[in-house]
């Protein structure tokens, strides 16, 4: 197991630095560069003065070696203006040159600095992750229990009555979108004029005018159930429907294997023989579709954070690319990257814990 693990973790510092290079190439190209620089400088620049530009902030270098600079691996560039000022990457504007570190990268735990908000990229995505983090938290929380339960009831008895209306509902909540399921969840109980609510407020039962709030700005200074449960209830019903239909398949497998036949023979309750027989071996399957849900939930909640007023990872993901925000976007990149590899990484670990026969050669 600790050579295995040492293994994949040699694969996933490769696979890191391929896709954290491809990335930065991309967010390095010409017209990048230079929609950046007429953006940080005048709109109207020559192609002369958008090129000293570039070369005066480090960028007409190579690229390779400004990845190498990014990562801390290769010393920072400097420059000393006519006037005798010194400027570099490692030099801030306060800073003194004789006492700047000569790598300043990923590695030293410099993320540099945002081009459009001029904050620490890192206390930006800090913040953010630690709001996406929350919503994952409670909607991952919601959601595997319940798509689980649907799976193994719709699975225990394949073609019954349950089993068509469970799989229905399971296939109804993933083909229907977040920005759709969203709205509608809106407009049914955090609407004043329409839905529930006036009419739950008409009778006295809820206090205020809507039963939820349609906007979970408030939720990133104070999360309650009332500006939180509609975010995370679109969220868990998007992702609900998958695992339980693969929760679904694999139950319905498992529950007509031969061992399970022979354990019915011998007049093993139904109840045993779900719980203590087919259980464990139904949620390999769907243990790896619960563990890719992680990086879908940090990147792939933007249209939720967008329609709720949220303002998480993936809402600043969308819109550091809007902007051409490179350090920011080279920030969520990494974290997007690691967070694929490692849940990559667990969800390996896991098979061989919930399945022994699983060999590791």
């Amino acid at each position: 197991m600790g050579l295995f693990i040492l293994r994949r973790l040699g694969v996933m510092l490769l696979t890191a630095l391929c896709l954290t290079f491809v990335v930065f190439f991309l967010t390095n190209l010409a017209p990048n560069l230079e929609k950046l620089a007429k953006t940080q400088g005048n709109a109207r620049m020559s192609d002369a003065e958008v090129t000293r530009w570039l070369d005066n902030r480090g960028y007409s270098r190579p690229l390779v070696v400004r990845y190498g600079e990014w990562l801390g691996v290769v010393p920072g560039w400097t420059r000393e203006a006519p006037d005798g000022a010194v400027t570099g990457r490692c030099i801030g504007p306060a800073d003194d040159p004789a006492e700047a570190p000569t790598f300043c990268g990923v590695l030293q735990g410099d993320f540099g600095y945002s081009t459009v908000s001029a904050e620490p990229v890192s206390d930006v995505v800090g913040g953010r992750l630690a709001l996406t983090g929350w919503l994952m938290l409670y909607a991952f929380a919601l959601m595997v229990p319940a798509a689980l339960a649907i799976g193994i009831l719709a699975g225990m008895r394949e073609g019954s009555r349950l089993d068509r209306t469970l799989s229905t509902f399971s296939i109804a909540s993933t083909a229907t979108p977040e920005y759709v399921s969203g709205v509608i969840f809106i407009i049914l109980l955090a609407s004043s004029t329409a839905g529930v609510s006036p009419w739950l407020a008409e009778m006295g039962w809820i206090e205020g005018r809507t039963l939820f709030l349609g906007s979970a700005r408030s939720a990133m200074e104070n999360i309650t159930f009332w500006n939180f449960a509609l975010p995370v209830a679109t969220i868990a019903l998007y992702g609900m429907g998958y695992i339980a239909r693969m929760t679904r398949a694999s139950m319905a497998e498992v529950m007509t294997a031969q061992y399970i036949r022979t354990a019915r023979l011998k007049g093993v309750s139904f109840r045993n023989i779900v719980l203590k027989h087919a259980l464990r071996n139904a949620l390999i399957a769907p243990f790896t579709v619960i563990m890719l849900q992680i990086p879908w939930l940090l990147t792939g909640v933007v249209i939720v954070e967008t329609l709720f007023n949220y303002n998480g990872f993936g809402w600043t993901l969308v819109q550091a690319a809007s902007n051409n925000d490179i350090e920011l976007l080279l920030s969520c990149s990494i974290v997007a990257v690691l967070v694929v590899l490692l849940t990559q990484l667990i969800s390996d670990i896991g098979y061989v814990y919930l399945n022994p026969r699983i060999r590791i050669s």
